[in-house]
């Protein structure tokens, strides 16, 4: 849940773009009064104290109940006050009114990065609402002690508790991470960076200790080491949606070019038109095209997926299936395009020159698992990744995040 605590990317494009909109925008009718109560706990908000922030959010909240922007305040302060509850299950009952806040608004329309970051962590909490540090009771103790000091923005106080977790648990990801996150907080970056790095080699395969790091670096203006931290984040999970969120954000504040990947196969008929389009298809580009859905045939109805995978009781989508499909078209498009009467149509095609660009980088299966990762593919990445990082990184940086701007 510290994501309510890192002023991150998104949070500072969100708060960036609200604190400059007139405030009678945020709330058309509201009297002087009760602008000024909400001039100052949008600036406690965005100054990250939100313990402050929450009695004056409370309020507004009671007065414009269908004010989308407050909600998610009051809900990220909430989260904030929770963890400095001792009573677990007051700490539980303040994260569920924060959950519920967030679906509220999120009704009313506010579907902005920072709600939907909350919403799918809120989404994610357990039955009991508890947060889970360790399964050692010493260490979530002393975990929840320093949650409550960083709340209440007691920085040493959390480092000692974080540091007494870390005697109990010299491999507890979440003190690590946390101590890292509170020497950024005070602005001791080098220390931050430190405990950040140590976080990432006890667990290579976990994106936050990337994802805070990039937004250390990009507060600091290193927005080219920032992008190498978010595709290290991507590449540990490319299936959580905040790493990406995030990448976009980066994006937007650097004015460089975000782009999710999609190869669209035409579907041929068999007049050549292709399937939803309509549009007429070349023969030979018809008949290239046709190769990917043989051989996905194969794979579904032939039997080979039981072949491949006979440890499986059924068949799934599988990396092994789109990357076979994918390299036999690719292979059928370089035979026309050594062919003088049809090089130029290959060419010409940005759906045969995108898939014979990634063929010819080797880069085909880092395509597969990151834009075409629907739950079948995903159960192939743990096992791509472990051999294959250097692919799903190179991929990410030739293909799908502009570099950063000079300096």
């Amino acid at each position: 849940m510290r994501v309510h605590y890192q002023r991150s990317l998104v949070l500072i494009l969100l708060l960036n773009l609200f604190v400059s909109l007139p405030l009678a925008m945020a709330q058309p009718n509201a009297d002087v009064s009760l602008q000024a109560q909400r001039q100052k706990a949008v600036a406690l908000f965005n100054q990250g104290k939100r313990l402050e922030a929450l009695p004056l959010l409370e309020e507004l909240a009671q007065k414009s109940p269908r004010d989308a922007e407050l909600l998610v305040e009051l809900a990220a302060s909430l989260i904030d006050h929770a963890a400095t509850l001792t009573d677990q299950q007051a700490a539980a009952k303040e994260r569920f009114r924060a959950r519920d806040l967030i679906e509220k608004a999120w009704g009313l329309g506010n579907t902005s990065t920072l709600a939907e970051n909350l919403r799918q962590l809120l989404e994610e909490l357990p039955a009991n609402g508890a947060l889970k540090f360790s399964d050692n009771p010493a260490v979530v103790q002393v975990m929840n002690a320093g949650e409550a000091a960083f709340s209440r923005r007691d920085f040493d106080e959390a480092l000692k508790n974080y540091a007494k977790a870390l005697e109990l648990e010299p491999k507890n990801y979440f003190a690590v991470l946390f101590t890292a996150n509170t020497y950024d907080r005070t602005n001791d970056f080098a220390k931050a960076g430190e405990w950040y790095e140590r976080a990432m080699r006890m667990d290579p395969d976990v994106e936050t200790a990337y994802r805070y790091y990039a937004d250390m670096l990009a507060k600091q203006g290193e927005m080219a080491e920032a992008r190498t931290m978010l595709m290290h984040a991507a590449v540990a999970e490319p299936y959580n949606k905040i790493v990406w969120r995030e990448i976009r954000a980066w994006s937007t504040i650097n004015n460089a070019l975000f782009n999710p990947v999609f190869l669209a196969i035409p579907l041929p008929r068999s007049d050549n038109t292709a399937v939803g389009s309509g549009s007429k298809l070349s023969p030979e580009l018809a008949s290239a095209w046709r190769t990917y859905y043989s051989v996905k045939s194969e794979w579904k109805k032939g039997g080979k997926f039981e072949k491949q995978f006979p440890q499986e009781g059924e068949y799934r989508h599988s990396l092994a299936e789109e990357s076979e499909a994918l390299t036999k078209t690719a292979k059928v498009l370089e035979a026309l395009r050594e062919k003088k009467e049809t090089a130029q149509l290959i060419a010409s095609d940005p759906s045969a020159a995108l898939l014979l660009k990634l063929h010819e980088t080797g880069l085909t299966d880092a395509y597969v698992l990151f834009s075409l990762g629907d739950d079948g593919i995903a159960k192939d990445y743990v096992a791509y990744r472990a051999k294959n990082r250097d692919k799903l990184e190179t991929y990410i940086d030739k293909f799908v995040i502009a570099p950063a701007p000079a300096k």
